[in-house]
């Protein structure tokens, strides 16, 4: 019990702690936040009471106010989970960032359970003919996988099946004209419109994963209990897939978990590419215009969605392996 407590208290601590991170960060960036907004303001012939008003509305928080009582304003608005207002889009953060989270966590998940079981199918395959022509094609394979940036896979199925074959969209999430209440065109254009973005995200990580699986899959062989499948005369694939698979998943699951919040902050660079209306997209464009609220909003949830993680997995991989005794990893 006091392990699953000592876990469960380094949420909100690692979470303060990266708020606060940002938030010193921020402040560091060349100008410091908010000067461009500023400078613009004081152009208009605003005052300067307004012009500090506007942005304690913006952020809220005090500009005029000592750094430590901003640090405090901030953190209160954390907790009340009131990251302020966007500068460039004018509206609040969370409302900006409960639009574009779903179409990212979509994304993710999917492109990482499709990358999952192709890599664990794959690499169990190869475990079980460990040594064979198959095995040696699919590991140099997986080898160049990896090697490639996922970014160019993105611009190579952008051009190709984008551009060049007209077989997908190349941006957007959906086609414009459509919305929910369309039915089943609209949920027909959401997985046209991810097939590209999905696809990438899918073909940049299988190569590890199905290495990992090897791996893992050909410790598994040298047990006693698949020797005995064999004696009984089961088949390769099913011994490949029932036995080897079933054991040799195991310690993956926590890289799984942890892949799904990694893969969250490493949308930032998939989505701008295909413009697909995701957080990362949101975070190059707060970036580019200077707007540190929401700048500082998509920093926070990327993080706090890697803590989860982490902690999910750490949590469940005890039920999920029975042989892992609970608090045996608590040094780490």
């Amino acid at each position: 019990m006091n392990y699953y407590l000592r876990r469960t208290a380094r949420i909100p601590l690692t979470i303060l702690a990266v708020a606060s991170l940002t938030f010193g960060l921020i402040r560091l960036l060349p100008g410091g936040p908010y000067t461009q907004l500023r400078v613009q303001l004081a152009r208009q012939g605003m005052p300067a009471e307004q012009v500090n008003a506007r942005i304690e509305a913006l952020q809220n928080i005090r500009p005029d106010a000592p750094l430590y009582v901003q640090y405090v304003d901030y953190m209160v608005g954390v907790l009340q989970l009131d990251l302020g207002q966007s500068i460039s889009m004018n509206e609040p953060v969370m409302d900006v960032l409960a639009r574009a989270l779903p179409w990212t966590i979509f994304l993710v998940v999917t492109s990482t359970v499709l990358m999952f079981v192709l890599g664990v199918f794959v690499g169990a395959i190869q475990a079980y003919w460990e040594g064979s022509t198959f095995d040696k094609l699919v590991s140099s394979g997986s080898i160049l996988l990896m090697s490639v940036p996922y970014y160019i896979f993105a611009v190579l199925l952008l051009f190709v099946l984008g551009f060049k074959q007209g077989w997908f969209p190349t941006s957007g999430a959906h086609a414009r004209s459509l919305d929910p209440a369309v039915g089943l065109d609209y949920y027909v254009s959401v997985l046209r419109h991810a097939v590209l973005p999905v696809g990438t995200f899918t073909i940049g990580g299988i190569g590890a994963m199905a290495l990992n699986m090897r791996g893992n899959g050909i410790q598994v062989l040298g047990q006693e209990y698949v020797e005995v499948a064999r004696l009984r005369g089961l088949s390769d694939t099913r011994i490949a897939t029932r036995y080897v698979a079933s054991n040799a998943i195991l310690p993956m699951y926590t890289s799984l978990l942890l892949l799904i919040g990694f893969r969250l902050g490493g949308t930032v660079i998939l989505e701008e590419i295909f413009t697909y209306p995701g957080l990362g997209d949101y975070l190059i464009s707060a970036v580019n215009a200077n707007d540190y609220p929401l700048m500082m909003g998509c920093f926070l949830v990327i993080t706090a969605t890697l803590v989860v993680s982490v902690y999910i997995a750490d949590m469940t991989y005890g039920l999920i392996d029975p042989r892992v005794s609970v608090g045996e990893t608590d040094g780490y």
